[in-house]
């Protein structure tokens, strides 16, 4: 797996038009999601000092029962989306828009769409602000990483986004505390087929690249050597070699096929009997960002290869770098039935 994007984005003079044309036929999916972390002192006085709801824990969604996992997020970076979060949930549309830069970009992977100005993204939470259904919600799931970069997984309940609730993992990108760039990728299967209808850009008008060019360098040390080491392993299809980064009670899921395998030693077994099948494996296949720090973060990628051209990993990591927990999202609407029936056989067999 190589470790840079090279294709360069070609501007076409009716994407924009196309584009709004489309994000003018449905609600707004975006949205850094975030929480209070419920293990971390410092992000729970930041949350105390916002004040809470009788009986809520701190930094929890008003009417959403879910503790949030930020134990691999720092204090700060949680006490940031906390407070985007709760704007956004409120439609406060000025408090949401004062937590991005002023050249934040927004990139929705699986629909393509690309709102490229902080004007742009203000213009669309004005317009689906109001009209989000009472008692919706998108809440944080887990938080991975720091202030320079981190990755989100959340939901977005019924009626958000559309006529079903989507499960997402967004990479962010900030610039002095402020969102720069946000990614969101999920399932198109899992959000129904049917309702993808109208939504998606044609394959060829979607964004060659998403903005990682204008914030390289923005993850730790620790996470590149961990996500060079992990990805020329599964580029090279060696699922042995890779096994030998995940701690031995590691658990990696892959979120479309709904795998979900626990131990290093079945890890590798399972990643060698799919190489070439997971996008993230095989020929073809490039790291197009990497971002958070020493205790989680994640890496966006992009493959030649085979039907899916895109996705992101999220990675958990021990105190000895280790990695102990790894989540793929990718657009499963892009395969047919036999390809995550084989995936879910192989998980099996192995």
């Amino acid at each position: 797996m190589h470790n840079h994007v090279t294709e360069q984005h070609e501007p076409m003079a009716d994407i924009a038009t196309t584009r709004r044309s489309l994000l003018h036929r449905a609600a707004f999916s975006a949205g850094v999601v975030a929480s209070m972390s419920l293990v971390q002192a410092g992000a729970a006085a930041a949350a105390t000092s916002e004040g809470h709801g009788a009986g809520q824990l701190p930094g929890q969604v008003p009417g959403v029962d879910t503790a949030v996992d930020a134990s691999h997020a720092t204090p700060e970076v949680t006490e940031r989306l906390v407070r985007f979060f709760k704007s956004k949930s409120a439609q406060d549309l000025e408090g949401t828009m004062a937590l991005f830069a002023r050249r934040a970009r927004y990139i929705d992977a699986t629909l393509g769409w690309d709102l490229g100005s902080w004007s742009e993204l203000r213009e669309f939470f004005a317009q689906y602000m109001p009209g989000w259904p009472k008692g919706s919600a998108s809440y944080p799931v887990r938080i991975l990483g720091d202030l320079r970069s981190a990755v989100v997984f959340f939901t977005d309940t019924a009626g958000l986004f559309g006529p079903s609730e989507l499960r997402l993992a967004g990479a962010v990108d900030f610039e002095r505390g402020l969102i720069a760039r946000q990614v969101d990728y999920w399932d198109g299967r899992h959000f129904g087929l049917g309702n993808l209808a109208g939504l998606q850009m044609p394959a060829d008008q979607f964004p060659a690249e998403f903005g990682e060019t204008a914030v390289p360098g923005t993850s730790s040390v620790v996470m590149q050597h961990v996500i060079r080491d992990l990805t020329g392993a599964l580029g090279r299809g060696d699922g042995t070699g890779a096994a030998r980064l995940f701690s031995p009670d590691a658990v990696f899921e892959d979120a479309p096929s709904h795998v979900r395998i626990e131990g290093r030693r079945s890890i590798g077994a399972y990643l060698t009997n799919t190489v070439g099948l997971l996008p993230y494996t095989g020929a073809g296949t490039a790291v197009r960002h990497a971002l958070g720090n020493e205790l989680g973060g994640g890496f966006e990628f992009t493959a030649s290869a085979g039907p899916v051209p895109r996705g992101i990993v999220g990675l958990e990591l021990d105190r000895w770098q280790k990695i102990s927990r790894f989540t793929a999202m990718w657009d499963g609407s892009l395969v047919g039935d036999a390809a995550l029936l084989s995936l879910a056989q192989r998980a099996i067999e192995r």
